[in-house]
């Protein structure tokens, strides 16, 4: 089992201050070094491979940072959306595929949540994935509320008004493409037209309005002090 705190204290004794001048600092005290030099120095700033099965371990826990922020994102969401007599029907708080078709059914509402900080410009793997969301929801027989909750509205609904080809957005899903194709031809074929036709049908909702923390934090890490 990972010991985070071990793991992290020990990449934090070998940056110290900061990474970019720890390496300076290493360059330049094993330049013109032998064998022995290197080795009592290595041995002096207690430099081993400790350090690097840290840093691998801490990687491996970080690839699922975004699957602990969706989740525990969802679930502090819950007492603050749900309605006095509403109920859970299922949960989806895992990443990718997991069986369901939602993140959340109750018996109210089924709704999609994205915890993406959009910073604008070319994000075109995101936009796909928020389109994925929208459509599916969009395109549900499920006569509930239908919800899809992000970070601020601005540049998602950007991306919903603008004119990205449904082709580009999904190029990378076969499937949904052809059963779009199937079912709308070249009737909607830029995200507008689809989004202008389907909008009243999903509610689009900044979870950051309705959760202070989340908008708290996203601020700070604006300010890169996070």
């Amino acid at each position: 089992m990972i010991n985070i705190s071990e793991a992290a204290n020990s990449i934090q004794n070998f940056v110290r201050d900061s990474l970019t001048n720890r390496i300076s600092e290493i360059e330049s005290a094993l330049q013109n070094k032998n064998i022995s030099e290197i080795t009592q120095y290595l041995d002096n700033e207690v430099i081993n491979s400790k350090i690097i099965h840290s840093a691998f371990s801490l990687k491996s826990i970080i690839s699922q940072i975004y699957v602990v922020i969706h989740s525990v994102g969802i679930l502090i969401a819950l007492p603050v959306i749900l309605k006095e007599n509403e109920r859970i029907e299922y949960l989806s708080l895992g990443a990718g595929n997991t069986g369901r078709d939602f993140d959340l059914e109750t018996t109210n509402r089924i709704a999609e949540f994205k915890f993406i900080n959009w910073k604008g410009g070319a994000e075109s793997i995101r936009q796909n994935s928020l389109f994925k969301d929208f459509y599916l929801l969009a395109e549900s027989p499920n006569t509930k509320i239908k919800e899809l909750y992000v970070i601020g509205k601005d540049i998602p609904l950007q991306f919903f008004n603008g004119n990205r080809a449904i082709d580009s957005v999904f190029s990378r899903n076969n499937k949904l493409l052809s059963e779009y194709k199937n079912k709308y031809h070249e009737q909607y074929p830029v995200v507008s037209d689809y989004y202008n036709y389907k909008k009243d049908d999903v509610q689009l909702i900044d979870i950051s309005e309705i959760i202070p923390e989340i908008k708290n934090l996203i601020e700070i890490e604006s300010k890169g002090d996070l």
